[in-house]
């Protein structure tokens, strides 16, 4: 009778736990470096270091996968030496040619990338990046903009995930499904697994007498009531990254106070 209270005690304990890991989101932030496109590489690394943050989904700006191998390594040890990693690149420019393509994931191969980010403007594309992605065994994911993107509807993109490895899913860019005027929470419920990647971004869409226009706002502030979009993903255990991201050129200019403000959310959000 107590080797079996104590065996109950030990996995509630457990259970509690893991409960506990599994909400604590701030491990899984990451920035996309598209907000710190004003600074250089070593500015960069320098910001990370600042803010606390070690996940980098970097742009070429930063680090070049058509660059010498030589200069692209030389980078990674410098991340490595300040205790950062590029997780992921992208948005990636991909090509018909599966040749092409295959230098990109040569590049995330050398860089211990194991996921690659993609916007291809071409549904045929996917097909040889299914390919690589699983000849390689590293991740793909499509990125989503507008609702007149190629992947701005989600059931375009689920449908095309159909036909696909596995190792293919989404990037997430929880802004631009809320300048759609969908639910950032719904829309990765849809994907039933298939997010391995989210920007967090934060949007509000004003009415026009044209189009509706978003705007970017502090992350948490916006209409895309991300407070329950992370309590799914403590709910799901999900285990991707969280890249903190603004499309907005005046936090471009000025990225402390809403990094800052996004980790703050994210904090906040996982308590």
């Amino acid at each position: 009778m107590k080797l079996g209270k104590l065996l109950w005690g030990a996995a509630a304990s457990a259970l509690v736990l893991a409960q506990a890991f599994a909400a604590d989101l701030t491990s899984q932030l990451g920035i996309q470096t598209w907000t710190l496109r004003n600074l250089d590489f070593d500015q960069v690394v320098a910001f990370a270091k600042k803010h606390g943050i070690t996940n980098l989904q970097v742009i070429s700006k930063h680090i070049d996968p058509n660059s010498p191998r030589e200069e692209y390594l030389k980078k990674k040890a410098v991340l490595e030496a300040n205790g950062l990693r590029a997780y992921t690149f992208g948005v990636a420019g991909t090509s018909l040619d599966k040749e092409q393509n295959r230098k990109l994931f040569t590049f995330a191969k050398d860089m211990g990338i194991q996921l690659i980010i993609v916007e291809p403007n071409d549904f045929k594309i996917l097909e040889n990046l299914s390919e690589l992605a699983k000849e390689y065994d590293i991740k793909v994911a499509i990125h989503n903009h507008g609702i007149r993107s190629l992947y701005g509807n989600p059931l375009v993109v689920r449908t095309l995930l159909k036909h696909l490895d596995p190792r293919v899913g989404v990037c997430m860019d929880a802004g631009w499904i809320t300048s759609t005027g969908m639910d950032p929470t719904k829309i990765f419920k849809e994907y039933e697994g298939r997010v391995f990647d989210i920007h967090l971004k934060d949007k509000r869409v004003e009415k026009t007498q044209g189009d509706d226009v978003a705007f970017d706002t502090f992350i948490g502030e916006g209409q895309g009531n991300l407070a329950n979009l992370l309590a799914e993903l403590e709910k799901t255990n999900w285990k991707g990254i969280l890249a903190i991201e603004t499309d907005s050129g005046d936090f471009a200019r000025s990225p402390d106070e809403f990094v800052s403000k996004a980790k703050a959310f994210v904090e906040k959000s996982s308590k």
